[in-house]
């Protein structure tokens, strides 16, 4: 047995030798193979005992399929082919139609973080500042942490409601792009011809002479997206460090359409087709978005915003026309409007940015009823908005003078005395008046503190402002004295009071000294 073995592995050894001289030496350069284990080759039973895994055809190594897409590309790809079998539209269409049914599925969530958003505009302003003026760490955590507290006490929405819909649409954008990059790319069946016009071939990059126009409308409409995201009076309104930052954010983004044109040359026009199809949406969505009535349906108007009366209204001597709800144009006669009608015209078109037409407004329901206090408070305003400081005290003067007269005791005309001789005392400061302006903010002082939250901030203003006023007339004990009660409710004022008090020391010890020396 074991010489019949040994004969056939000799046999077997001349046979392989000569073949792998004559045969394979012509082809193969790579060096011989070790030798295999000197374990006889006649035991086919201990060659299973060793193998560690289950015995593969010859050449399946080669045949196995590989693929480096990840499993959400090759889902989406599989899914616009299915959609394609199904409707039998060439690849263009059903690129542009996919594309346009993504936005349209998100566009529900962009309009409840809408409304979101819109609650919040309108609970901020009766929130602290989420940063104080002078921030140290301690006292930006505690403030922060007051910002948070009341937020959640008037029912203000999350502030993460900022992100939800980038969060998902910006996935998506990228996900349909890489699976449509990947189709064009591999040569994906029907690609060749699933065009029209001058893109018939989607697998091609841009070129000859209608080459440019995919990089033109793709540039073109980044820049407009741009243009329209960032037309609203909010933004326009935005002044400081925060508006600065914002106009050089806009302006970076104008300079991306440059390259982005130029980038349009590296891309194929199956994915040219679905970028410009999303821009295209995104205009005419924001444009839908932002147009009155459309607001109104969705209810995304704010409280300040009037169906009623828009941007195209227009005031004369004795007419006001506007627009309605019903893109109906209206005509008023501003002698029939009450003084309170005006009064709430005139704080509108205020919040558009409107000083002149608004204090023409108010002066005609003065002269409707110039004993009108509510008219006489908010025409101070408006005036020292204009700076027309001397004026401005007219008005509120007066208007301090009939609330004390009445003996105010409704809180409406509690809050309406303490914003007049807030604002009076702010606007004598501002010339120089000091005592004049001391004594309006100190009315303010003797007040009860307001419960509600915006009135609240009004009187801690007034107060700050009079230990400012009374700092620079050298009154340093009365003003640590008030910045003591403005520091209970806002500590980030404590650099403030240590300064103050720092001073009275440093005074006391002076005239200490003074005395011992005499």
């Amino acid at each position: 047995m074991w010489r019949s073995c040994l004969r056939a592995s000799s046999s077997r050894h001349r046979f392989s030798t000569l073949f792998s001289s004559q045969t394979l030496k012509p082809f193969i350069s790579y060096p011989p193979p070790p030798s295999p284990s000197p374990s006889p080759p006649c035991f086919p039973s201990l060659r299973r005992f060793i193998s560690t895994g289950p015995e593969l055809p010859i050449g399946s190594q080669d045949i196995i399929p590989s693929d480096d897409s990840s499993l959400p590309v090759l889902a989406v790809v599989n899914f616009l082919d299915g959609f394609h079998e199904f409707t039998g539209l060439p690849w263009w269409m059903i690129i542009a139609s996919s594309t346009v049914a993504v936005r349209l599925a998100l566009l529900p969530l962009l309009i409840l973080q809408l409304k979101k958003l819109k609650t919040i505009s309108e609970l901020l302003p009766q929130l602290p500042m989420p940063i104080p003026e002078t921030p140290t760490l301690r006292g930006s955590i505690d403030q922060f942490s007051r910002f948070l507290k009341e937020s959640r006490a008037i029912g203000c929405p999350s502030f993460l409601w900022f992100f939800p819909y980038l969060s998902v649409q910006l996935p998506c954008f990228f996900l349909l792009m890489a699976s449509i990059r990947k189709m064009s790319l591999d040569g994906h069946p029907g690609f060749d011809s699933g065009g029209a016009l001058w893109f018939q071939n989607l697998s091609a990059l841009p070129g000859g002479s209608f080459g440019p126009v995919f990089p033109i409308l793709i540039a073109g409409f980044h820049y407009i997206n741009i243009q329209i995201s960032f037309d609203s009076p909010t933004i326009r309104q935005t002044t400081g460090l925060t508006g600065m930052l914002m106009r050089y954010y806009k302006l970076y983004l104008e300079i991306l359409s440059v390259p982005l044109f130029f980038v349009g040359y590296a891309i194929p026009h199956g994915s040219l087709v679905y970028w410009v199809t999303n821009s295209s949406v995104n205009i005419f969505q924001q444009l839908s978005l932002k147009h009155p009535m459309v607001g109104a349906k969705l209810g995304l108007l704010g409280q300040g915003a009037s169906s009623s009366v828009g941007h195209s209204m227009e005031i004369s001597e004795s007419v006001i026309k506007y627009v309605d709800s019903n893109s109906q144009e209206q005509t008023l006669s501003l002698q029939t409007l009450t003084p309170e009608e005006l009064l709430s015209l005139s704080v509108q078109v205020l919040s558009n940015g409107d000083q002149e037409t608004s204090i023409q407004l108010l002066r005609l329901a003065l002269e409707k009823d110039p004993g009108y206090v509510r008219g006489l408070v908010l025409m101070g305003q408006a005036l020292l908005q204009k700076t027309q400081l001397a004026e401005a005290t007219q008005y509120l003067e007066l208007a301090i003078s009939k609330l004390l007269d009445s003996d105010p005791s409704d809180p409406e005309d509690v809050e309406l005395l303490m914003l007049a001789s807030q604002w009076a005392g702010a606007a004598y400061v501002q010339q120089g008046k000091m005592k004049s302006g001391i004594t309006h903010l100190e009315r303010v002082a003797k007040l009860q503190e307001p419960g509600d939250l915006k009135s609240k901030e009004h009187y801690f203003e007034a107060l700050l402002l009079l230990s400012s006023a009374l700092y620079k007339e050298g009154q340093s004990d009365e003003a640590a004295k008030i910045l003591r009660v403005v520091v209970d409710h806002n500590p980030a004022y404590k650099p403030l009071l240590q300064q103050c008090e720092d001073e009275n020391e440093l005074v006391s010890d002076l005239v200490s000294r003074r005395k011992d020396h005499y």
